[in-house]
């Protein structure tokens, strides 16, 4: 992946005011050639993400929390796979997004379950996949929405970030760890740490971190958390009507099946006003 210098191999000379914490370099295939990250050795507490982007970012560092998992296991045994990423640049973040939408939407949309939410919104059975099997029309990137969110976005990712933190925390001390990344952006972290939790949906995370992107410049988001195959993002910029929140809803399907058609009530509409509206984060998992 494209990137630029990564600033961790000198991390000890350039005098940051870290918490105690060590450089991770572990992937599938042995150790890589520089270190991925800086992994605290402690949990994350309130306070600690916005501190860490202060001091990460002026020299390419940027912050994210660590989800390990009931399991408590770290990210050296998730499977990192640096290698076999591409720059997020150099897709198109629709085209990425049409390319799942067409084979999942046409199993899950269509048929009956597609007629039945054509016949529900108004919907004919060309718009909605009827019970052919085709898939919906792809409905094109949604626009950004026309009201900014209450929150600037960066200060949004560290409220939630404390809060996540806050709930997550047990009595043993145990909770989500912070990380610093190199990446120019936040929608890049997934690439730059060679993640693979979306594998068995794309084996290229910087196909779907060419989505973050997209969804960082039309939504405001931030990468804030990151677990084995979960991933959970503030919007500083959600969608502020149900027709925003439906267009918007399609990409989530296509981003990640799993988050609408192994989750209750199984209907994109319904993911729509549920999880999409208004709400200042997105969370995500793949099977």
């Amino acid at each position: 992946m494209a990137t630029l210098p990564n600033p961790l191999p000198s991390l000890a000379s350039r005098g940051l005011d870290l918490p105690s914490g060590s450089l991770v370099d572990t992937t599938i295939d042995g150790p890589w050639h520089e270190p991925l990250f800086w992994y605290g050795n402690t949990a994350a507490a309130p306070g600690d993400f916005a501190a860490l982007r202060a001091t990460g970012r002026p020299v390419g560092l940027l912050p994210v929390l660590i989800d390990e998992g009931p399991r408590r296991e770290p990210p050296s045994a998730w499977s990192l796979d640096p290698a076999n990423v591409s720059y997020p640049g150099d897709h198109d973040a629709e085209e990425v997004l049409l390319d799942f939408w067409e084979p999942y939407a046409a199993d899950e949309l269509g048929d009956g379950a597609g007629e039945s939410d054509g016949e529900r919104h108004g919907a004919s059975d060309s718009e909605s996949g009827g019970a052919s099997g085709r898939a919906p029309e792809w409905p094109g990137l949604a626009p950004s929405p026309a009201t900014k969110g209450p929150d600037e976005p960066d200060q949004l990712a560290a409220d939630l970030a404390d809060m996540f933190s806050s709930a997550h925390l047990d009595d043993q001390g145990a909770g989500l760890r912070p990380a610093l990344v190199p990446a120019r952006r936040s929608a890049d972290i997934p690439a730059a740490l060679g993640w693979t939790g979306p594998v068995n949906h794309e084996s290229d995370v910087a196909r779907l971190c060419a989505v973050l992107r997209s969804w960082e410049d039309r939504f405001d988001i931030r990468v804030v958390v990151l677990g084995f195959d979960t991933l959970t993002v503030s919007v500083g910029r959600p969608p502020t009507t149900l027709a925003e929140a439906n267009a918007l809803a399609a990409e989530h399907f296509a981003f990640c099946p799993d988050t609408i058609d192994q989750n209750p009530p199984y209907d994109l509409a319904a993911y729509a006003e549920k999880s999409v509206l208004n709400r200042e984060s997105w969370s995500f998992w793949w099977d």
